[in-house]
């Protein structure tokens, strides 16, 4: 059993990444959080992170066919994947941590839209 996890720019490119992943290794996907500027100047987050198990094999080529994803939108620093094979038992339940999501309902998706009155 192992944690992988794949964290670059752009929740588009996280996610393009992240199907290569799927494709390339038996995984399951734990979450996935993103993180904006301190101040707040950008609603769009600026870097994604997905946390994701299997079979150490798995993960490996999992994380392999991610950075690969990743490195079609992102330059090479600001690509990062880890795995940690045979996690604590704690430190898995941690990985299955992600920040509160927005839930859609009809009063947000008019900001979404742009449709503010």
């Amino acid at each position: 059993m192992a944690i992988g996890f794949l964290e670059c720019a752009g929740i588009g490119a996280c996610l393009y990444a992240m199907d290569k992943a799927c494709k390339a290794g038996n995984i399951r996907i734990l979450g996935v959080d993103t993180i904006n500027p301190k101040d707040a100047s950008a609603f769009i987050p600026l870097t994604a992170q997905v946390k994701f198990e299997g079979s150490i094999d798995d993960v490996k080529e999992a994380l392999r066919a991610a950075r690969e994803g990743a490195l079609r939108f992102n330059d090479p620093e600001v690509v990062i994947t880890e795995i940690i094979e045979n996690p604590y038992e704690g430190t898995r339940e941690l990985a299955k941590i992600n920040k509160p999501s927005i839930k859609f309902n009809e009063e947000n998706a008019k900001i979404f839209s742009g449709n503010l009155k």
